[in-house]
């Protein structure tokens, strides 16, 4: 039985920015579940805290940057068995909101001094430094947040395995270079081979050049940062350490997202009674003040409205999609240019457009349920999750050709209709006019009922579950503790 810490700054339902903490709150309990010895370890945000519910304090842990030790927090992830350990820390957790930014949506100022207390408790726990007896033979690492501690643990011979998962290459934790003085990190790694990357201190390279395996969320996305396009100036690096670097996409978290069981739709329903989804397109029309219309296509749009998601693309090309009169349900925020023209385009077309600005959950869930079909045109995606869920709820989703969109949606080519397999509508270009010849391909085969409901059912027949994806897991930690000994 392997005995896995698995490090990370967010785990859904502690601390959730966005598929960082979907991931990391369900792939340990499904890798618990298949016999490894888990142990979670997270900042002690003051909301984990709160929903950890009963905690325990099992060690103080000296810190190398700072005078005040460290707490570990001992509880139970919610809804499972996993071993939670909660890194407390006051100067760096204690503080509300959101886990990166202050209230003016900036980086807090000394992001680095934070995660390197948390690297620190984890450098200490992976080398048993602490009065806790449980020590990992893998130490598993997520996003720039924990880059420090495969750098920090390559030097020494009796350290446990180190993996570490890039489920964003764009967010690199780039600091100023003196912030590797004021850290106290060993001189030998200022290097453009470690941690020094065009003048600045880089974590998440100490992740990508220090770890024994690099994983991706998925097969496509670990081929595409390995090129100019996508490698945000990192592919040279990952293209070395090609051997070294695996994509297992990610699953869902399959009993929440479940059109049959889930308790914020109108009507619940199955592949077996599919015809039952149209109660949430009426009661999605009239909760965003659209004309109630069981014919006319309506489609769902849910992320952050940042350029990576698309939704610029989505702006420009409506004006065209319009003439189709079909409808359009938005749910997001993020950059204000981006919030203010959906507005915009909402008083434009008040009969055809509603948008939701900021992040409702169960909204999420009706938009799932009651679109149509599902527009989800991202210039880069690593995994994406949105599209799973779409799949799921037998809403076919519109994709670009990248990252987990490529892997999980397959296009509704003649001869993939003909057999059966198609389960959406994939394109490849970021214009508006793609994407824009995209839909309306969408909207006329959804004008096919009979072809749009294979097509609906073929995405509820596919698997997304966790437990496919532990399994890879486990084979993986396998593979790279044999070549560690």
């Amino acid at each position: 039985m392997h005995k896995v810490l698995f490090a990370t700054s967010e785990a859904h339902p502690l601390a959730k920015t966005g598929g960082l903490g979907d991931v990391c709150g369900s792939l340990p309990p499904a890798l618990r579940e298949l016999g490894a010895d888990m142990r979670l370890l997270l900042p002690a945000y003051p909301e984990a805290k709160r929903v950890a519910g009963s905690l325990r304090a099992v060690a103080q842990v000296p810190l190398t940057i700072s005078d005040v030790p460290a707490t570990l927090l001992e509880g139970v992830l919610p809804g499972s068995d996993v071993v939670l350990w909660l890194v407390d820390h006051a100067p760096a957790f204690a503080r509300e909101g959101h886990p990166y930014l202050d209230a003016s949506g900036e980086p807090w100022p000394d992001n680095a001094q934070r995660f390197a207390v948390f690297c620190d408790v984890a450098l200490a726990l992976a080398r048993g430094r602490t009065h806790v007896a449980w020590r990992p033979d893998i130490v598993h690492c997520h996003d720039w947040q924990t880059g420090l501690v495969p750098a920090l643990l390559a030097p020494h011979d009796d350290r446990p395995t180190t993996i570490f998962t890039i489920h964003n290459l764009a967010y690199q934790g780039l600091f100023p270079a003196e912030t590797f003085t004021t850290l106290a990190l060993p001189r030998a790694l200022w290097s453009l081979h470690a941690l020094e990357f065009y003048g600045q201190l880089s974590f998440i390279k100490g992740g990508l050049a220090f770890a024994d395996r690099l994983t991706t969320v998925s097969p496509t996305y670990a081929r595409e940062i390995q090129t100019p396009a996508f490698g945000s100036g990192l592919d040279g690096l990952l293209r070395e350490r090609a051997d070294r670097l695996t994509g297992i996409l990610n699953g869902i978290d399959v009993a929440e997202w479940n059109p049959a069981t889930d308790k914020h739709l109108a009507q619940r329903y199955s592949a077996r009674s599919l015809a039952r989804k149209k109660a949430n397109k009426l009661a999605l029309q009239q909760e965003m003040r659209l004309p109630g219309d069981p014919e006319r296509p309506l489609i769902g749009m849910i992320g952050r409205l940042v350029e990576q998601k698309g939704f610029d693309l989505a702006l420009g090309a409506w004006p065209d999609l319009a003439e189709r009169q079909a409808q359009l349900v938005v749910l997001g925020g993020g950059e204000s240019r981006f919030e203010s023209a959906w507005r915009e385009l909402q008083r434009r077309y008040p009969e055809q457009v509603a948008v939701h600005i900021g992040y409702n959950e169960a909204l999420a869930h009706r938009i799932e349920a009651g679109a149509d079909m599902f527009l989800m045109p991202s210039r880069f995606e690593p995994c994406g999750l949105n599209q799973m869920y779409s799949l799921r709820y037998g809403t076919p989703p519109i994709v670009r050709r990248v990252g987990g969109l490529a892997d999980t949606v397959i296009d509704a080519a003649p001869e993939t209709l003909a057999d059966g397999t198609a389960t959406g509508i994939v394109f490849d270009d970021a214009t508006p006019a793609a994407l824009a010849l995209a839909v309306t391909r969408a909207l006329t085969l959804y004008a096919d009922k009979h072809n749009w409901r294979a097509l609906a059912l073929a995405g509820m027949r596919q698997d997304f579950s966790w437990r496919k994806s532990a399994q890879e897991y486990l084979a993986l930690y396998e593979r790279t503790t044999r070549q560690h000994l």
